[in-house]
């Protein structure tokens, strides 16, 4: 039995729920979500991922040494990296450039340099 929060956003009714972004996210009903257009290379990318895991559970399974499972450690979060940071952009540019009302050409720059800091964080 779950108990109920107080401030449990899972326990208020679904009309009275807030969204967690600090900004409105724009969905053009025209134009493809970029995890639509890009559904298959996104689905292939994680399923090498799910490999690079399954792998790394194998070794921890037959004890193998510790070089390697850290070697297969970095590998999967280095595919799971690149992987959030192509999404990131993509949520970057489709939704919150793109508005009712074309990006300036300072909104474009501050988004490249965030999008930037992103992947070099994540590499």
């Amino acid at each position: 039995m779950r108990l109920l929060a107080k401030n449990n956003p899972r326990d208020r009714p679904a009309s009275s729920k807030k969204s967690i972004l600090p900004y409105p996210v724009w969905y053009d009903a025209q134009n493809m979500s970029h995890t639509i257009k890009e559904k298959q290379n996104l689905i292939l990318r994680a399923k090498r991922i799910q490999g690079q895991v399954e792998a790394l559970v194998r070794a921890l399974d037959e004890e193998r040494d510790c070089s390697d499972v850290l070697q297969l450690m970095s590998a999967a979060r280095g595919a799971m990296n690149s992987l959030m940071s192509e999404l990131l952009e993509g949520h970057i540019r489709s939704h919150v450039l793109n508005g009712k009302h074309k990006p300036t050409s300072r909104q474009v720059a501050a988004a490249d340099e965030v999008i930037e800091m992103v992947k070099s964080y994540l590499k």
